[in-house]
Order: C-alpha cells, then structure tokens, then sequence
C-alpha cells in the first residue's frame, strides 16, 4: 500500500514537471500578455510599462502585450489584481516604489508583497530632484538651508499626494536636515508643480520625469538631484547631487519592477526573467528611458532574487520614516 502510495506521489510530480516543462515551451504562444500598471494612463510609471512593453515583446515571443491600467488607492487596486490573478505568466505587474512604501502606508491590505508575487527584475531607477519656487531668495544648496532654518518651520513642502513619491522624498528629506516643514498634499504632480511655478508653495522633491522640463525651461529653481552620482540628462548634468552638498548618502530613487502571481511556473518565470534582460539591453529602450531622465537596472537586482532583497530593504529604510510621520493612507 505504501508503495503504491510513493508511485502516485511520484508519477503526480513527473507529471507536474512535464505540465511545467510544456506551459514554458508553449507560453506565450498567440495569447495576450497583459501588464498590469497601477495608476493612471499617460503618468509616469504608465510611459515606462509601455515602453518596456514594446522592447519586451520580441523577446518572450509574444504576440501582443497590452496595458491595463488599474489605477486607485495608491497603487493598492492594481497590486490586488495581480496577486488574485490566474499564476500562469499571462499577467503581470509593473509597479515602483509604492511595493516597498504600501505596506507600511496601509496598515490593511488585501496582498502581502513578500508572499503574494513572483520577483521578476528591477527595470529602471528614476531619481528624484529638489526644486523650489521660482522666487525663493536662495540661489543654492547651502544658502537653501540657511533659509530653511531661518524660517521657523514656516516653510510649505508641497507633494503629489500621500504616499507618492514626491511625498516619500520629501519625508526623507525633513528627517535628514532634522527640519519641520509644513506638508501641502496635492492630488496629483501637475497641480503641485503648478502651484510651485505660482509662488503658492516653496519646495517640491519629485522625480525628473515630472520636473526636467521644467527645470529646463528655468521655470523653477533647481537644488540638488537625489543620486549619489551626476546624471548625464543634458538639462541636468551640472546640477550637483544633495550628497555632494553635505547631505551626505541621501539617495531616493523611483524604481520600476516586474511581477508575476505567485506560483507563476518557475521555468515561465525564468522566461520572463529572461526576456526581461534583453529588454533592458535594447538601446531603443535605453533612448527612451534616458529620455525619461531614468537609468535603466544593469547590476544584480535584474535576477529575482536581488529584486525581492533589495524591495525588503526598501521597506525597511521607508517604514521608520513613515511611521515616524504617523501619516497613513488608510
């Protein structure tokens, strides 16, 4: 009895194998790869899906790749789409820094981001960039704290809303220079920078996808990049980094990762993985990212493994800060 019990044991896992073996030979084949973004169409994280969509087709052989934009709750909606979703590589999630920030912002969510998602890569790093009003009497760096402590705590930090980037930016940077700002959320960047453009706010940190252009066009005043290298973008290769100017290992980034549902076929995921790093070498790609002001992921975090550690590192730097902050989206 036990014998025939081990037999069916094992013939139920060869046949798993196989199962496995032929969904990664056969996938994509003629069906749709969707790509889950979870916000709005035309927004950041929007233009990176569907460019790395179309660089990503070719190499996983797939037909088509469309987005769907499940926008809300601060990403939450379209994180829980993919986590519910059918784990058979047919959707997936790309999504930024809000996998690190959500689970601390939310103290209830429908998905858990360690259990609940296959890492399948990072694909680009957006860093973020310090701007002021056009009309802010510092000119640069040091003199802009001076007038920080100057001020009282009378100074308005604008962001795009609680837990955006421009908001976990900009966390990051009351706790670093040890300043109390009065924190103006907005409902989106464009408002935001709008305001800013007008006097009505006197600082913003947000990420140079939304700020180049404006910053090219002197519209704003421009501080400091937060990378701990000078970015190569023409419009702002000679704006020093916050690290350089004494605010020393400030770094935020925006990265973008993929993912899969968990328990997504191993030898589909590797197809993924696989695909997903010739992608990010494609120079059509590249162009546009760099277009973007972004880097695209070259080191180690491109393997699944590396992507997951480093997002549990995100958590852990993001979480004291926010908590620090008590401010929460839910």
């Amino acid at each position: 009895m036990m014998l025939k019990k081990l037999l069916t044991v094992a013939a139920a896992a060869t046949a798993a194998a196989v199962s496995f073996g032929a969904a990664a030979q056969d996938y994509p084949g003629d069906k749709v790869v969707t790509i889950v973004v979870p916000f709005a169409a035309g927004g950041p994280t929007d233009r990176v899906a569907r460019d790395l969509a179309e660089a990503l087709r070719k190499p996983l052989g797939a037909s088509s790749i469309v987005i769907d934009n499940a926008a809300g709750a601060g990403s939450t909606i379209g994180n829980a789409k993919v986590a519910r979703a059918k784990p058979d590589g047919y959707t997936l999630l790309l999504t930024h820094v809000g996998m690190a920030t959500t689970p601390v912002l939310y103290r209830k969510l429908s998905y858990d981001y360690k259990s609940d998602f296959e890492y399948l890569g990072m694909v680009n790093d957006v860093p973020m960039t310090l701007i002021g009003k056009p009309d802010l009497p510092a000119n640069n760096f040091q003199e802009l704290r001076q007038w920080i402590d100057k001020s009282g705590g009378k100074v308005n930090l604008g962001n795009a809303g609680i837990g955006s980037a421009s908001h976990l930016c900009g966390l990051l940077f009351q706790s670093a220079l040890k300043a109390e700002m009065t924190t103006v959320p907005y409902k989106g960047t464009a408002p935001a920078i709008a305001d800013l453009i007008g006097g009505q706010i006197d600082l913003l940190c947000d990420q140079t996808t939304n700020t180049t252009g404006q910053i090219e066009a002197k519209k704003v005043k421009a501080y400091g990049v937060a990378s701990l290298q000078r970015l190569t973008t023409p419009a702002l290769k000679d704006i020093p980094t916050l690290d350089e100017q004494g605010l020393k290992s400030f770094q935020v980034t925006i990265w973008h990762g993929l993912y899969a549902p968990k328990g997504t076929p191993p030898a589909v995921t590797k197809k993924i993985n696989d695909a997903l790093k010739a992608a990010l070498k494609d120079p059509e790609f590249i162009k546009k990212q760099e277009g973007l002001g972004a880097v695209v992921v070259t080191d180690k975090r491109v393997e699944p493994a590396e992507h997951k550690k480093f997002v549990e590192s995100e958590v852990a730097r993001f979480g004291p800060v926010i908590k620090a902050a008590g401010v929460y989206a839910d």
